[in-house]
């Protein structure tokens, strides 16, 4: 007796939507700058061909776009809901927030990659309305707090800038910033000392 064998099982395999590309494009960059965000490599690390990179995007300037939105979005405006929901209280959300982004800017290089391709037009803009964002949003924590609006600004400003400086000199030497949650303390305290 003859047996069919069985129907050769399909390769099951997940439709890749525009977010998997960016989100894909972003860990490119956080490993090897910019330069990194080329569709064929894409393609090879997402286990998928061209087409579908032409399917959601129509060049590779597309997907940068995309991908700086998608930083955007989950880098800071995701942050921003998350650390309004979960904390009532001001100072408690100005530590916490200086806390958790410090400690992921120390282990994810993608910030810095970042501020060093800030001579490519699109990235610099991605920077420029990230910051203000994010200074904005800082401020407006300092304001809450009882700081007159160009104080809350200027102690917005230093303390975003103390995050990026400390992204930096964490990745450019490491173990040069301290990590324990003592040295944080002290840099919130600073910021809130009127």
């Amino acid at each position: 007796m003859h047996e069919t064998p069985p129907p050769k099982e399909r390769r099951s395999r997940k439709r890749l939507t525009a977010d998997d590309w960016a989100d894909a494009a972003l860990a490119a960059l956080a490993e090897r700058g910019l330069a990194a965000v080329a569709v064929e490599p894409l393609a090879t690390r997402l286990g998928t061909t061209k087409g579908s990179f032409y399917w959601h995007f129509s060049n590779r300037d597309a997907l940068v776009a995309a991908a700086l939105a998608r930083w955007e979005e989950l880098s800071t405006e995701r942050i921003i809901s998350a650390m309004e929901a979960a904390e009532p209280d001001p100072e408690a959300r100005l530590g916490a927030l200086l806390r958790a982004a410090t400690a992921s800017a120390a282990e994810d290089p993608l910030e810095v990659r970042l501020l060093a391709a800030s001579d490519h037009p699109m990235v610099a803009a991605a920077l420029a309305r990230v910051s203000e964002r994010r200074v904005g949003y800082l401020a407006h924590l300092f304001e809450l707090l009882g700081f007159p609006p160009p104080e809350a600004r200027r102690r917005g400003v230093l303390a975003y800038t103390s995050y990026v400086g400390h992204a930096q000199l964490a990745h450019a030497v490491p173990g040069s910033v301290p990590a324990d949650p003592a040295y944080l303390a002290t840099v919130t305290a600073a910021l809130l000392t009127r």
